[in-house]
C-alpha cells in the first residue's frame, strides 16, 4: 500500500496529530495560540464540537493531548487545535462508515489497544509513571480509551475506501510533471544503489551455553514459584517489554518470528514454553490468553553477547569472500555472492541491494546520501561504480557490530526532478497529490452536507476555518 501524503487521521497516534485532513502549512498553524491549556487527566465534560448528532467533549481532546505530552512532546495549546480538526475528521469519517456498512472485528481492537498502551508505558517510563500522569489505573483508562480507539479504526477503513480505487497512468505523472512550473521542480539530492554483503559474528554452541543457562535458570524460578512480571523486569533484555513485566500484548501469528510463533501458538493459556532459541537470543514465554487467531503472551529474553572471538571469525569469512570475488570476477557477480554468502536476511534475496528506508513500498534501491549510514556513505564515495570494497567493520543502528562489503552499482548526481531519470518519484508524488484531491473533495462535500458546530472557544483555531463555515441547520441535516 503506497504511503499517503496526506493523512487526515492524525489522532490515531499522538506523535502524527500535526496530519491534518486538508493541506496546512507550518506557518498557517503557528498563528493559533489562544487555547487555554488544562490539567490533563481532568474530566470534562463540556461539548466543544458537534459532527451531525455525535458530539466531541472537551474531556475527549484533553485526552488526546494527555497522551501527546507523554509522547515526551512540550506543552503546545495549538495541538489542541489540531486534535479537534482530527476528531471532526474521524466522525465525519465513522459516521459514512455507518452508512457504508463498515467494521472491525473486536480482536483487532484489543490488539491496538494493548499496543497503544505498551508504547505509552514505556515512553513515560514505566506503569506506575503513566497512572500517576493519568490520575487513574490503565485498566480504567483501557475501558476509556477503547470505544475512541474502535471509532479510529473504522475511520481508517473507510478512508482508504475512499482512494482504494486511485491510480495513476503514465500519462497522469506526465501532467502531474508539465503543470509543475520550472523554477519550482523539485531538487533531488545524490543518490546512489548500494549492494551489500554482511557476514555477522556468531558464537558457537559453546560461548552461548552460559546464556541459555541462565534462560534455564530463570525458567526453574518461575516454575518455583517467583513472579514471572518480577524477574522479567530484573532480567528480561528485550526493552520494549521488561519494563511490561515482559508482556507483549496480543499478537497473530505473523507478528513473531517463527520460532516464538510455533511456541506461543502451541500453547494453552497459563503455560510456560521450555527455552528456545531465535535470532534475538533464548527466550521462555507464557501464554496469558487465547482469542481464535490471537495470542496474548509474556516473555524473558536473555540475549549472548558478541565475543571478540567471533568478531575475528566473521572478519576471517570477509577477507576470504573478498579474495574469491577479486579472483573470479566473470564468474562470480555481486548478486550471486550476497544471495549466498550474506547473513542479512533483508538484503540477501534482494541481490544483496539496500532498499530507501523511506521509500519501502516500492521497493526502490535508490537511496539519497544524506539518507545513508554515514560510514557507508563515506566508503561509498571513495568508490567507483561497478566496484566492491574491501571488508570493514561497521556498526547498525541497533548497536550490532558486523563485517560488510560494499557494492556501488550506481550513482546520480543531485538534479532537478525530470521524466527520464526521476519517473518512480514523480509517480509516486502524482499519486500523493491525486489522493490529496479526492480526500479534500470528500471533505468538502460532506462538511456541506453535514451539520457541524464548534465551540466558540475553539472558533479562532486557524486550520478549523473550513469546520466554521455556516452550518446546516439540524433540518437540514436531516
Amino acid at each position: 500500500m503506497r504511503k499517503l501524503g496526506l493523512l487526515v487521521l492524525g489522532v490515531v497516534s499522538l506523535f502524527t496529530v500535526a496530519k491534518a485532513q486538508v493541506t496546512t502549512d507550518a506557518a498557517t498553524a503557528a498563528k493559533t495560540d489562544t487555547i487555554a491549556p488544562r490539567t490533563p487527566g481532568k474530566t470534562l465534560d463540556k461539548i466543544a464540537a458537534v459532527v451531525g448528532n455525535a458530539p466531541i467533549l472537551l474531556s475527549d481532546i484533553e485526552q488526546q493531548y494527555a497522551r501527546y505530552l507523554v509522547e515526551g512532546m512540550q506543552p503546545n495549546p495549538e495541538v489542541k487545535c489540531r486534535v479537534l480538526q482530527s476528531l471532526l475528521t474521524q466522525k465525519l469519517l465513522a459516521q459514512q462508515a455507518i452508512i457504508d456498512s463498515i467494521d472491525v472485528k473486536e480482536d483487532d481492537i484489543d490488539a491496538s489497544v494493548d499496543r497503544r498502551m505498551r508504547e505509552m508505558t514505556q515512553r513515560a517510563g514505566g506503569q506506575d509513571k503513566l497512572e500517576g500522569f493519568l490520575g487513574k489505573s490503565l485498566i480504567q483508562y483501557k475501558d476509556e480509551i477503547r470505544p475512541d480507539m474502535k471509532e479510529q479504526m473504522i475511520a481508517q477503513k473507510m478512508q482508504s475506501k475512499i482512494t482504494e480505487k486511485l491510480n495513476v497512468t503514465p500519462q497522469d505523472v506526465k501532467d502531474y510533471y508539465n503543470a509543475i512550473p520550472k523554477d519550482s521542480l523539485p531538487s533531488f539530492n545524490k543518490e546512489v544503489e548500494v549492494g551489500e554483503i554482511v557476514f555477522q559474528p556468531k558464537l558457537t554452541k559453546e560461548e552461548k551455553q552460559l546464556y541459555k543457562e541462565k534462560a534455564e535458570e530463570l525458567l526453574a524460578r518461575v516454575k518455583k514459584g517467583e513472579d514471572f512480571g518480577t524477574l522479567a523486569r530484573l532480567y528480561s533484555q528485550d526493552p520494549m517489554s521488561a519494563v511490561e513485566g515482559g508482556d507483549l500484548g496480543f499478537a497473530d501469528r505473523t507478528t513473531f518470528v517463527k520460532e516464538f510463533t510455533a511456541n506461543a501458538f502451541r500453547l494453552k493459556a497459563g503455560e510456560i514454553s521450555p527455552v528456545f532459541e531465535t535470532d534475538f537470543g533464548f527466550h521462555f514465554l507464557q501464554v496469558i490468553e487465547r482469542r481464535g487467531e490471537q495470542v496474548h503472551v509474556r516473555h524473558i529474553l536473555i540475549t549472548p553477547a558478541i565475543t571478540q572471538a567471533s568478531l575475528d571469525r566473521a572478519q576471517a569469512k570477509a577477507d576470504s569472500i573478498y579474495t574469491l570475488m577479486q579472483a573470479h570476477k566473470k564468474d562470480l557477480d555481486f548478486s550471486a555472492a550476497a544471495n549466498f554468502y550474506s547473513d542479512d536476511k533483508e538484503t540477501k534475496f534482494n541481490g544483496g541491494m539496500m532498499l530507501n528506508a523511506e521509500n519501502v513500498q516500492t521497493r526502490s534501491t535508490f537511496i539519497p546520501t544524506d539518507k545513508l549510514d554515514p560510514k557507508v556513505a563515506l566508503t561509498v564515495d571513495t568508490m567507483k561504480v561497478g566496484n566492491i570494497s574491501k571488508p570493514d567493520l561497521f556498526t547498525g543502528a541497533d548497536g550490532k557490530k558486523s563485517y560488510k562489503i560494499l557494492y556501488l552499482k550506481s550513482a546520480t548526481d543531485a538534479h532537478k526532478a525530470n521524466l527520464l531519470q526521476d519517473f518512480p518519484k514523480l509517480k509516486d508524488m502524482a499519486y500523493e497529490d491525486k489522493n490529496t484531491k479526492t480526500i479534500n473533495k470528500w471533505f468538502d462535500k460532506r462538511r456541506k452536507e453535514t451539520f457541524i458546530k464548534i465551540d466558540p472557544e475553539y472558533q479562532s483555531c486557524d486550520i478549523l476555518k473550513k469546520w466554521i463555515a455556516t452550518p446546516v441547520t439540524t433540518a437540514q441535516a436531516k
